[in-house]
């Protein structure tokens, strides 16, 4: 049985970083200028958009199918639910460790992601009108079949999803603040993992998309609190039911839960481009749109923000360059 508990000790993180850092390389975090001048503070940009499936979900794919594999070496096939990068990361490493991989994703889901999954040779299932209604079948048919069903949310993900953490913590110790976008929580939990580990005092804040509620009411209740609806198009926050273990780190380890709207996420996408130059898909840009959101209170500070991913189709990315801002899916 694969361990669902999620402390940490530092040298099972270096481990973990190791064996991702064997297959993918450290992504940069650079000071952008133009960010500087338009937030009134050092902004450096943790660059998850640079890995091969474009987002950070890869490094605890990685470390979750190595573990499983030891764990179980005869293990017929995985299967998992996602919007994307979480799916991209499965079918990657699964293709790695030589195992077959089923990903489930709701109707009407990204084409671009969903061919970017069976690119690295997954099968792609359409079922259910959000996330949660295909992680449900998913899950169903992973008991029928008897098929490994990876979450979105594990210790071994976060293990390896906590490599980011500790190339931008170790790079730059000072910072005063981070602002990290939420889904399911890996991202978020490993940041404050490691910022623990190494006995930082950085601000740890978490974003979300204000229509898609479920993690910031769930930190101010003090527990999960599952949302009527989670109708963003920034994908990868669109979840209704949260991880009781994410929600009990971030409430743990949060200075705050930060929400911004559609259009707020659409024009840091904008802004990432005219600043930078980058592709930021719109859970990759929420972070940047928070920061901006809450430009008075971080002045002359030192922040970083996680560009988690790039994975946005050039039809909706081209709405977004002309002024728009899409509809969620």
């Amino acid at each position: 049985m694969l361990s669902s508990d999620i402390d940490f000790q530092i040298a099972e993180l270096d481990q973990a970083a190791a064996l991702v850092h064997r297959v993918i390389a450290p992504t940069a975090q650079y000071n952008w200028p133009k960010l500087k001048h338009r937030a009134g503070c050092s902004v450096w940009v943790k660059h998850e958009n640079h890995t091969p499936t474009g987002a950070f979900k890869v490094r605890g794919g990685l470390v979750y199918l190595d573990r499983l594999r030891q764990a179980n070496p005869t293990i017929a096939g995985v299967i998992s639910a996602t919007r994307g990068n979480h799916g991209q990361s499965i079918a990657f490493a699964a293709a790695r460790a030589g195992l077959r991989a089923t990903i489930y994703v709701p109707r009407g889901n990204s084409p671009d992601q969903n061919s970017a999954i069976a690119a690295f040779g997954a099968k792609v299932v359409e079922f259910g009108r959000d996330f949660d209604e295909a992680k449900h079948e998913a899950f169903r048919i992973a008991e029928a079949e008897g098929l490994h069903f990876v979450p979105s949310f594990h210790r071994d993900l976060v293990a390896g999803v906590a490599s980011y953490a500790l190339e931008l913590l170790r790079a730059i110790g000072d910072l005063d603040a981070v602002y990290v976008g939420v889904g399911m929580g890996s991202g978020i939990t490993g940041l404050i993992t490691v910022r623990d580990l190494l006995g930082l005092k950085t601000e740890i804040i978490g974003v979300g998309a204000a229509k898609a509620p479920a993690t910031a009411l769930s930190v101010a209740a003090g527990r999960p609190v599952i949302a009527a609806s989670a109708r963003t198009f920034a994908d990868g926050l669109a979840t209704r039911e949260p991880n009781a273990q994410a929600i009990a780190v971030i409430c743990r380890g949060v200075a705050r839960m930060v929400e911004v709207d559609e259009d707020a996420i659409a024009e840091a996408m904008r802004i990432y481009f005219d600043d930078t130059h980058q592709v930021a898909e719109g859970a990759g840009a929420a972070p940047l749109a928070a920061l901006l959101q809450e430009r008075q209170r971080l002045l002359n500070k030192k922040v970083a923000v996680i560009l988690s991913g790039g994975n946005i189709e050039r039809a909706r990315f081209l709405q977004v360059l002309g002024g728009g801002t899409p509809a969620a899916l």
